[in-house]
């Protein structure tokens, strides 16, 4: 049996919360009703908004069925459903960028995201993912301000059996990234993986480091790094946005891991942030297995929602 199915079947388990809610609040807004008038409209409105999507999407999506409605495009609330999947197909597809590959290893990929969002352990849980597509990996402990921090990379290191390089609490972030990225390149691994710290004294120092590491990655391998991924829980919601657009607007990040999604009915918060911050979702966290992180894929995501 191919792994296809059952990446979709584990992603429909993993936002079942959310599948329920919007799906139930979709067939009352539509069912038994013929024509789409402002109550049907009102309705579909509030189930997307209390799935997450968030209300600029929300608005846009409504305003482009009332167009089609005007037009006599679409007359039977039957059909909104295929207009609703396909407006949200469409918004994800925007955003969808190929990942990086490098012609010569190692693949440098950057985690950032502030602490408690499950940062180190989606760094756990990716090691293991591209273990299993047969890579190997090595984590840099670089988020050096948390003694925890550390100690808990090393245990899944350990877990994985992936190599680690970190130095003592309070050392120099960028020194550690610069002694991995030597390492690896050394011993020719597919994959580094960069942890980085959640929250300094201030926001700005913290951003600082970030760029600091960014130019230090760059300055030993080309075009490193290669990914910057931000963490990021799904049970957030719309604040997850605002700290989201920090991260973006000083760290140059290039895609999302979004965690705890099967913890949520807010599962509609993929479609926000996909929208809103214009970047790819790159991978889906949903449970708490080292094998529950999923790469993410539109088509299955909404077709788990819909179908």
């Amino acid at each position: 049996m191919s792994t296809k199915p059952s990446l979709l079947e584990r992603l429909k388990a993993g936002i079942q919360k959310t599948r329920a809610g919007l799906m139930e609040k979709i067939e009352d807004a539509v069912s038994g009703r013929k024509e789409i008038d402002a109550g049907v409209l009102e309705e579909l409105e509030y189930a997307l908004i209390t799935a997450d999507i968030g209300s600029r999407t929300t608005a846009e999506i409504l305003e482009r069925i009332r167009q089609r409605v005007e037009r006599h495009l679409v007359g039977d609330a039957a059909q909104l459903k295929t207009l609703i999947k396909e407006q949200l197909l469409e918004i994800l597809e925007a955003t969808e960028r190929p990942i990086a590959h490098v012609a010569e290893p190692p693949e440098v990929v950057m985690v950032v995201g502030v602490n408690g969002a499950g940062k180190t352990t989606s760094i756990g849980k990716l090691t293991r993912r591209l273990q299993s597509e047969g890579k190997t990996v090595m984590m840099c402990a670089a988020d050096t301000f948390r003694a925890a921090a550390i100690e808990q990379l090393e245990v899944w290191a350990q877990g994985t059996g992936a190599d680690i390089i970190r130095q003592e609490p309070g050392s120099d972030p960028s020194a550690v990234l610069f002694d991995a990225l030597q390492a690896a390149r050394a011993r020719k691994i597919d994959y580094l993986i960069v942890d980085t710290a959640g929250r300094l004294h201030t926001k700005t120092n913290l951003m600082a480091e970030l760029e600091k590491m960014r130019r230090t990655a760059a300055r030993v391998i080309p075009d490193a790094p290669h990914e910057v991924l931000l963490v990021l829980e799904a049970t957030t919601g719309q604040n997850g946005l605002e700290q989201a657009r920090k991260f973006t607007e000083s760290s140059a990040v290039t895609g999302i891991i979004l965690t705890k999604l099967d913890g949520t009915a807010k599962g509609g918060v993929v479609i926000a942030i996909s929208r809103e911050l214009n970047l790819p979702i790159r991978y889906v966290g949903v449970g708490e297995k080292i094998d529950d992180l999923l790469p993410f894929d539109p088509q299955s995501f909404v077709a788990s929602l819909f179908d």
